[in-house]
């Protein structure tokens, strides 16, 4: 058997805003932007730029419901995990860029390691893994 994580949702206020911090302040390629008239939704893809796999799929809140856990789906956790190669480089970026770290940058025994939210509030890892 091989399985992988191919796509986390989260869910977002707007599509169009959505894409541009993923892909103006994080820096990640729009993979996918296809409207699906059936459903009268759109299918968007996001992911880091690199060799990864997993990406991203931007989700429209689509009633009052899922509007609620825009910014909170992981009830104030840290919810994602954004790997890098060169911490000091990504973090300076993100800041420069105008990304909110919540904490500052740390070395901890499995790396270093910062705290960042994303447009709606959801807390990322940024970490360079030792």
């Amino acid at each position: 058997m091989n399985q992988s994580l191919a796509l986390t949702a989260v869910v977002v206020h707007d599509y169009d805003e959505a894409i541009a911090f993923y892909t103006e302040k994080l820096g990640f390629t729009l993979v996918d932007d296809t409207y699906q008239p059936e459903q009268n939704k759109r299918w968007v893809v996001v992911k880091p730029k690199g060799d990864g796999h997993a990406a991203i799929l931007l989700a429209k809140a689509s009633n009052n419901h899922q509007a609620q856990y825009v910014g909170d789906q992981a009830g104030g956790r840290v919810f994602l995990f954004l790997q890098t190669d060169d911490f000091e480089r990504d973090f300076s970026a993100y800041s420069a860029r105008g990304v909110k770290f919540i904490r500052p940058p740390k070395t901890a025994p499995y790396g270093t390691v910062a705290v960042f939210e994303d447009l709606y509030g959801n807390l990322w890892d940024l970490v360079q893994f030792t």
